[in-house]
């Protein structure tokens, strides 16, 4: 993984032009680097400023002495900043040319380029955030809805965090008293300490087993749901993608097979970001490209959560539409009659029985907010979506599902007067997975994998 000896540098803002971009350094040097890259426009030194100081003035290549960018340079001191190092951003006019030659200069005066997250490993490093917190970063950077965005900000501000360690003293509790009988064997735990350690883990069995069912609603605002819009050729699929984002995203013809690959777009839905996925239409084709699009189609149907199956109300139903419904009956579709504002020549009692329907027409916005609530209905079915403490990540989700499973063992090793030795062993495999979510406990693989996933500069 990455050294923390050293002086790491990146541009922390996006790629492209902008009002403002930002050069970011952490490390012991930091601020000793940028001191010689900057002249205040009042004289003043970086050396000596107070921490949290913002100075103007501008960055000069010491190599030629020639001005670089006009800037603003913030220095903020250890221990009170995102990675309990010392760290210095150097804001700049947001254009790629001055960010780069000003990340060039650091990287020559001494600092290394930050790898991937390495600005957040550091944080997670030096104790300022725990590993699920850090993941959070990266879940709010990437949150798609103010919904999404809120719990993402729960977890990074601890609400997960102090939930595990919750869990992890109380175990710990009764592992201290397990083992302190193991090293007196001459002891015999009396019977009602032993019903009052079982009352403990099965508390912490509860709790464990309400966090692990909030998975899936917390997946739903983490990674968004897929919603894949199906049906054959010239049904209205690129039509309803339009109108459900409200932007002239597909081409819509009167020929059919116009759509070739699956168009994916982002909605919000009661705050759950959906990925709505306009697919190539069904059906039996000679054309090579058409059948690469028909098989990614009938890809997209098996991995969305929810297929949006359309039919043409003006037209009676074709072979390829008996097709497409024949894909879609396992519980996760809902018809979507479109054309509604042509003459319907649609045979209703020919449809599936008991396959939710909604009436629409993508041109004329008619049956559109119905169709929307039905969606919300399929989607939601009766869960409440709280934005408490929830998981949203599938490592987290393993780990508490591992500990739970060592717990019961625990509890059953209790029940049958196991030698105590192996009701320890159980316990502390809940421990350690729970340890994992947090990073007490972690390989430099689990690192690796979630560091890997940000962008440079975070």
């Amino acid at each position: 993984m990455y050294s923390t000896d050293d002086t790491i540098a990146a541009i922390s803002t996006p790629p492209g032009e902008g009002g403002i971009g930002i050069v970011r350094l952490s490390g012991e040097d930091a601020i000793a680097i940028a001191s010689r890259l900057f002249r205040s426009s009042k004289g003043k030194d970086l050396m000596t400023v107070r921490s949290h100081t913002i100075l103007h003035g501008s960055i000069i290549d010491p190599a030629t002495e020639n001005p670089v960018d006009e800037v603003l340079v913030s220095v903020m001191r250890a221990p009170s900043t995102y990675t309990r190092e010392d760290v210095v951003e150097i804001n700049c006019h947001g254009g790629l040319l001055p960010l780069r030659k000003v990340l060039e200069l650091a990287l020559r005066e001494g600092a290394r380029l930050a790898g991937p997250g390495e600005f957040t490993f550091r944080a997670f490093i030096n104790g300022r955030i725990d590993l699920s917190q850090a993941e959070a970063t990266m879940d709010l950077i990437r949150a798609k809805t103010e919904r999404s965005g809120r719990i993402a900000l729960t977890q990074l501000s601890g609400g997960l965090s102090e939930r595990i360690t919750r869990f992890r003293d109380q175990i710990t509790e009764v592992v201290a008293v397990v083992e302190a009988y193991i090293d007196f064997p001459e002891e015999e735990i009396e019977l009602d300490l032993m019903e009052d350690l079982i009352l403990k883990i099965e508390e912490v069995l509860r709790e464990l087993g309400i966090l692990s069912e909030t998975y899936e609603e917390g997946r739903f605002f983490r990674e968004g749901l897929g919603v894949a819009i199906v049906g054959r050729p010239n049904v209205g699929k690129s039509s309803l993608l339009n109108a459900l984002i409200r932007e002239e995203r597909a081409i819509v013809t009167e020929i059919p097979g116009t759509t070739r690959d699956v168009i994916e777009e982002s909605l919000s839905l009661k705050g759950i970001p959906l990925r709505i996925m306009d697919t190539a239409g069904i059906r039996e084709t000679h054309d090579l490209a058409e059948r690469e699009g028909v098989a990614r189609s009938l890809k997209a149907i098996e991995g969305a959560d929810l297929v949006l199956a359309v039919l043409d109300l003006s037209e009676p139903l074709h072979p390829e539409d008996r097709e497409v419904l024949r894909k879609v009956q396992d519980g996760r579709a809902l018809l979507v009659l479109n054309k509604s504002d042509l003459p319907a020549r649609l045979a209703i009692d020919e449809l599936p029985e008991g396959m939710p329907a909604v009436r629409i027409s993508a041109k004329t916005g008619e049956g559109l907010e119905e169709l929307r609530e039905e969606m919300e209905a399929l989607v939601l079915g009766n869960r409440s979506l709280d934005e408490g403490v929830m998981l949203t990540n599938l490592r987290h989700k393993n780990a508490v599902d591992i500990a739970i499973e060592g717990l019961e063992r625990g509890i059953k090793a209790m029940r049958e007067n196991a030698p105590l030795e192996i009701v320890s062993i159980e316990l502390r495999e809940a421990l350690q997975s729970l340890g994992e979510i947090v990073g007490e406990v972690s390989t430099e693989d689990i690192l690796e994998h979630i560091f890997g996933r940000f962008c440079i500069g975070k």
